[in-house]
């Protein structure tokens, strides 16, 4: 359960598919995102930070990811890639129209994706590894990552019904 430390190429490929549109959502942040942020709750941003720091570490740090014979775990391996596909589908319908509905809209039923979906996949990646420490890295950054996420889409929800706009909350649009 602790893990046997050598490269993970999951792990990287994992990461890639974490970054790579996080770096280009850098230039396509949506409108009024910053305002959101400056908010944020400190507590939260920590254990976002903390965890953030942590999954990447114990993702490529450790090889029991790389799978080597089919069994009963690869279930777990299946569903978390799957997860991590579901996260590059939100990422497009994002990128293909940049604002904060599709920013923290749910994706085919899954809510805030582009925040849960990473964060499950990751745990369920620690799971079929038997790595305690991505599991623990796994919880960490989704109690920050996916919190940050809730408190923005409880302000932007509350906006909407104080300004009257009758398009409802946007989670439970899709």
């Amino acid at each position: 359960m602790l893990g046997t430390f050598g490269f993970s190429y999951i792990g990287l490929i994992y990461l890639l598919m974490l970054f790579v549109p996080n770096i280009v959502w850098l230039k396509r942040q949506p409108e009024g995102y910053k305002e959101l942020a400056k908010k944020e709750n400190k507590i939260l941003l920590v254990f976002e930070r903390v965890g953030q720091a942590a999954v990447v570490a114990t993702a490529v740090m450790f090889s029991d990811y790389n799978p080597t014979e089919f069994n009963a775990w690869t279930a777990c391996l299946l569903a978390s890639a799957a997860l991590m596909l579901l996260y590059t589908a939100a990422w497009v319908r994002y990128f293909m129209k940049p604002t904060l509905r599709n920013f923290y809209g749910s994706f085919l039923l899954i809510p805030l994706p582009l925040a849960s979906l990473p964060v499950f996949a990751f745990l369920l990646l620690g799971i079929y590894g038997k790595v305690i420490w991505l599991i623990i890295s796994a919880v960490i950054i989704g109690i920050g990552h996916i919190g940050i996420h809730v408190q923005h889409l409880r302000t932007i929800n509350k906006q909407n019904k104080q300004v009257g706009n009758d398009g409802g909350d946007i989670q439970n649009e899709n």
